[in-house]
């Protein structure tokens, strides 16, 4: 972590004095990532909510039975992140998309401009979508469903497009109201091959 700013606006809690099941999740992540992302550390202040936000989290992003693949879902998030300027999301979840896509370009295409992406006319439907959630929620039509169904979304599907989004809109709020930084790692993965 660089010495720049803080994590966030509010004090970090000691992983020694959190709650067990917590302590856990977040050595596993750090295992698993090589270090600990700046979001598990500032929601573990409160943890009910750490334990909510994670359970719906991984309820709608690690499912097994979701037709789209985990760079769709990552590119929902970068794109909606990046309507609602949420710099950490938008970081951290762009490192992922070019992990799971590989693809180190397409992160930061989808958060600038998904219509001059490089994506599939499939992909280009779901974030028209997608940021019609983010934005102008209340203006969603059944036309909107008939477009995405015309490109091989069911219903599932489509909950699954709001549904991320509309988590996302949620946590890009806590993101940007506590001035969560992205660590510093997010910048190059899927960029420079991993040592």
């Amino acid at each position: 972590m660089s010495a720049i700013a803080p994590i966030s606006r509010f004090p970090m809690p000691e992983l020694a004095d959190l709650p067990e099941d917590i302590r856990s999740i977040i050595l596993a992540v750090q295992e698993k990532a090589g270090f600990v992302p700046n979001v598990f550390l500032t929601l573990a202040r409160r943890p009910a909510e750490f334990r909510a936000f994670f359970a719906y989290h991984d309820a709608l992003m690690l499912k097994e039975t979701c037709t789209l693949t985990k760079a769709d879902r990552e590119m929902i998030v970068t794109a909606t992140s990046a309507r609602n300027q949420c710099l950490y999301c938008v970081v951290a979840h762009g490192a992922l998309l070019r992990i799971y896509s590989k693809n180190p370009l397409l992160a930061d295409q989808v958060a600038v401009n998904h219509h001059k992406a490089d994506i599939t006319p499939r992909q280009h439907a779901m974030l028209d979508y997608a940021i019609k959630v983010c934005l102008d929620s209340q203006s969603i039509s059944d036309q909107d469903h008939a477009t995405l169904r015309q490109h091989g979304f069911g219903d599932e599907d489509i909950w699954d497009i709001a549904a991320i989004t509309a988590f996302f809109g949620m946590s890009n709020r806590i993101a940007n109201a506590f001035s969560m930084r992205p660590n510093d790692e997010f910048f190059l993965m899927g960029r420079v091959p991993r040592k």
